[in-house]
């Protein structure tokens, strides 16, 4: 009994020291001192926001994505997609409505996780560079350069790139996969599954290092790119565009098309390199990879992948499903950025992008 009765009072002082805690952190919150509580909900808070808009952006332009990678990776020998619109059609008219949506949903639990992770790891990788950089030149108003911005861009890219990338892989089989694939994976875990035990671990990360590679310019620039270009309009006040310290949604998603394109273009050979070697080793693989009875090129990696494609097909296959990517990634990128920030907004998150 005397045991009990300790236990007893030990959660009622657990209680009662929760309530008093919570009833303190408030009392800061109003007085402007934020308690540890109030950091971890700012961090889930922002965390949600950078899911939302990755859903959100990539759920759009779902169609576009597709053809994308379809163009990438089918067979030279066989080609069934000659261009976006004729392709758009194509799958339209032969998978109908689902066509156009194959692999999104893998594509959304995906970027889902991705989106959080990069926003958050940028935000953070921002602050410790911005803190360092204050303490190495003595300046404690200075700001993020846009190399700084650079640096904290490709460590965030790389970072939620690597944490889901199996899901990546996936994504990309399941994604040029048809009706009449001899084999079909039934979704995401099924995949994961099934390349596991065919293929090893390894495979998983097949095209890693390509990927690795073009984060730096892709993701980098398009954090360094809308972040100065915002910084500038609010600055200089073109055309009266920074009214009240704040930029108009229209002017955001101005700034985050320049930025996504400048991007994709720059980084898009190693994406169309990353896609193919994903299809390395892939038993009864899509006919759209082996070309209708024809023979899948195989890759013993990065280099040798660019070598084939550009022998066989010279260096415009580098390029392959640049228009769609290009049509889509303009709305995407932009309407992730607005709709992070907009979350953000609603849900009352302090940190922003621009600290």
């Amino acid at each position: 009994m005397a045991s009990e009765d300790v236990v007893g009072k030990s959660r009622g002082d657990t209680a009662v020291t929760t309530i008093v805690n919570l009833a303190e952190e408030a009392k800061l919150a109003r007085e402007g001192v934020k308690g540890p509580g109030y950091q971890v909900l700012s961090i889930c808070k922002s965390l949600f926001a950078g899911g939302v808009a990755g859903g959100v952006s990539r759920t759009a332009v779902a169609p576009l994505e597709r053809m994308k990678i379809l163009l990438q990776v089918q067979n030279p020998h066989s080609i069934k997609y000659n261009g976006t619109i004729q392709g758009l059609k194509y799958i339209w008219r032969t998978e109908g409505l689902r066509g156009l949506f194959k692999g999104n949903g893998t594509n959304c639990a995906r970027i889902v996780p991705n989106s959080a992770v990069k926003f958050f790891s940028y935000e953070q990788a921002s602050s410790g560079i911005l803190w360092l950089y204050r303490q190495q030149t003595g300046n404690e108003d200075a700001q993020l350069s846009p190399l700084l911005r650079l640096g904290a861009g490709a460590c965030a890219g790389i970072i939620a790139m690597s944490a889901t990338y199996p899901m990546d892989m996936v994504r990309g089989r399941i994604t040029v996969q048809t009706e009449k694939s001899p084999y079909q994976y039934r979704g995401m875990f099924h995949a994961l599954g099934s390349v596991y035990r065919e293929e090893g671990f390894r495979a998983l990360y097949r095209g890693w290092l390509p990927s690795v590679i073009g984060v730096v310019p892709y993701v980098g620039l398009n954090f360094a790119v809308y972040e100065s270009l915002k910084d500038w309009l609010l600055q200089t006040n073109p055309y009266d565009l920074g009214k009240d310290n704040e930029l108009h949604v229209v002017t955001r998603l101005g700034c985050g098309a320049v930025a996504g394109t400048i991007g994709q273009t720059v980084a898009y050979p190693l994406d169309v390199i990353r896609r193919r070697m994903q299809m390395v080793g892939w038993n009864n693989a899509a006919s759209i990879v082996t070309g209708e009875g024809k023979e899948a090129l195989q890759y013993n990696g990065m280099i040798d992948a660019f070598r084939k494609t550009v022998r066989y097909e010279g260096v415009g296959a580098l390029y392959k499903g640049l228009v769609p990517n290009s049509v889509k990634v303009v709305p995407s990128i932009a309407i992730a950025f607005v709709t992070y920030e907009f979350v953000q907004k609603v849900l009352g998150v302090e940190m922003r992008i621009s600290d």
